[in-house]
């Protein structure tokens, strides 16, 4: 799927990676980028169209399948994470995480691909994290919800084979977003990684290791599954 001219949509649009993926669609020649957040007026990323989603709600992603009409590219890249731990976290914010990082993109998915398989044509990049393959004493529904959003590519990969659909999946590690705002680590920056992953799905990579801890994490996956350690 080559960027150059595509119509493409973003959710989580107005900050972190998802405002480092509008800004680089645009500079590698989409023809409009649709940056969805749901706050639009929090978008400011200029030249793109904000438009108003909650992933989480299914008739404003319906609604935004029909605005946007035929779109090439998907990013569901729209994410939440309350650092819950499974044993004793709240269930609400466990529920949360599976909303928006699983079934939020699951939605985005069944709403913008029957255009696409009507035209023989798309691409979906669902950004994942290392996290679906780690343990640690917090943020492990975090972690859950970011697994099945690895499956789910993974599946969608297979269903959407015959229909011309591009499915890739972003794995990353600790990155500088608002999202890590609280955790003292080395982080990655989402400039750097945007430009590695849109490379690489340009090249039609179905699985996107983004930076040297995924690469080194999904080396070791047949290995005793422990606590990752830079």
């Amino acid at each position: 799927m080559k960027i150059k001219y595509s119509v493409v949509v973003i959710t989580g649009a107005n900050r972190g990676l998802g405002a480092q993926f509008a800004t680089q669609m645009l500079e590698r020649g989409a023809a409009r980028v649709y940056a969805a957040a749901r706050r639009p007026e929090s978008v400011d990323v200029p030249g793109v169209e904000p438009i108003s989603l909650d992933v989480t709600d299914q008739q404003q992603v319906e609604e935004a399948a029909r605005a946007v009409g035929q779109a090439d590219i998907v990013i569901n890249n729209a994410g939440f994470s309350s650092f819950a731990r499974l044993i004793d976290g709240e269930m609400r914010d466990i529920r949360r995480e599976i909303d928006i990082n699983y079934f939020g993109a699951l939605r985005m998915v069944r709403a913008f691909a029957p255009a696409m398989r009507k035209r023989g044509r798309g691409a979906f990049l669902n950004v994942s994290s290392v996290m679906a393959w780690l343990g640690y004493e917090h943020s492990n529904s975090y972690g859950a919800s970011k697994a099945a959003n690895w499956a789910m590519s993974n599946g969608l990969r297979e269903e959407l084979a015959g229909a011309g659909i591009q499915v890739s999946s972003m794995l990353l590690g600790s990155t500088d977003t608002d999202m890590m705002a609280g955790i003292d680590v080395p982080k990655n920056r989402p400039d750097e990684l945007v430009a590695t992953a849109l490379d690489q799905f340009e090249d039609g990579v179905n699985e996107i290791l983004a930076d040297d801890a995924a690469t080194i994490l999904k080396a070791g996956l047949s290995g005793d599954r422990g606590r990752f350690v830079e």
